[in-house]
């Protein structure tokens, strides 16, 4: 790569530089938080062919991408990543809902990850707004780790493991996923939306507008956009992911009817219980004052 793409600019976080200059800094850095090279126009820059006879394809066995329907229109959605020992991410879910597989190229990378549930709280030390838009955690992975690495991995939940060269792993939406590389290492990951998981998508698209991200700016409405473009090509995958949602929502709304009736009745019982006076004889005798 340093040979064929030196000159070629690439993302590192908040910076751009030559891949030339990124090598450098890879190879004699020191920092606890090394920068992270994270580039999402990596195909294009390095003149990639995607497919079975590209320079790479999508694993078969993560099936359909339904974001594929929009074509040129849909957010971004795969990503070069390359970085030293110690860098890597902290604590985040996936854009937009979607799920998302990474392929290590070469190199280690070690995975800690929590379902999201409203049987679990957020990993230990992250911390989350009401409505999920801002997520608090320690500044540096390291930090993290010697802070509330021990108790993360008895709580709940908790899925652990390291992916070597060669293997691919899979992060279901809307898991929580601390990643830390062991060695200097390069993989490719992509963000894509499976059956399975199309209601969640739905659903953050049309709730949660404020969060979406990754789209082109000439897109206004992504919700408005995607249900249209499912309705042309997979209206009944569509029908059954409203359907879905619908159940859930009204189920949502039994339990919520059914704590209610619960604790009215439960005032109700102490209030039938409660409603004496303090006296002697009945209330009703013409000699209690």
């Amino acid at each position: 790569m340093r040979k064929n793409y030196g000159n070629i600019e690439f993302r590192a976080e908040a910076v751009d530089l030559p891949f030339e200059a990124y090598v450098d800094y890879m190879d004699n850095t020191s920092d606890e938080s090394p920068l992270y090279l994270f580039d999402h126009l990596f195909v294009e820059k390095m003149n990639l062919t995607v497919g079975t006879n590209g320079d790479y394809c999508v694993p078969e066995c993560f099936g359909q991408d339904l974001f594929a329907c929009l074509g040129d229109n849909r957010p971004d959605s795969r990503w070069l990543i390359i970085g030293p020992e110690r860098s890597g991410s902290t604590f985040h879910k996936d854009p937009n809902a979607t799920s998302a597989w990474n392929a290590v190229i070469r190199g280690s990378k070690y995975w800690i990850m929590f379902p999201t549930s409203r049987a679990y709280p957020p990993p230990p030390g992250v911390y989350v707004s009401e409505d999920q838009s801002e997520v608090t955690s320690p500044l540096s992975i390291a930090e993290w780790l010697l802070e509330f690495h021990a108790e993360a991995r008895a709580a709940p939940g908790c899925v652990e493991g390291i992916c070597h060269a060669g293997e691919v792993l899979h992060v279901p939406s809307g898991w929580w996923h601390l990643v830390v590389n062991l060695s200097p290492s390069i993989a490719i990951t992509q963000n894509f939306v499976p059956q399975a998981h199309l209601p969640e998508v739905l659903a953050f698209l049309k709730d949660k507008p404020d969060q979406v991200s990754g789209f082109k700016k000439e897109v206004a409405d992504p919700y408005g956009l995607f249900l249209q473009k499912m309705k042309e090509q997979h209206p009944e995958l569509l029908q059954k992911a409203i359907q879905q949602l619908e159940q859930s929502k009204e189920g949502r709304k039994r339990k919520w009817d059914e704590l209610v009736k619960g604790h009215d009745e439960h005032e109700a019982l102490n209030d039938d219980s409660n409603g004496f006076s303090f006296g002697f004889g009945d209330a009703d005798e013409d000699d209690v004052p």
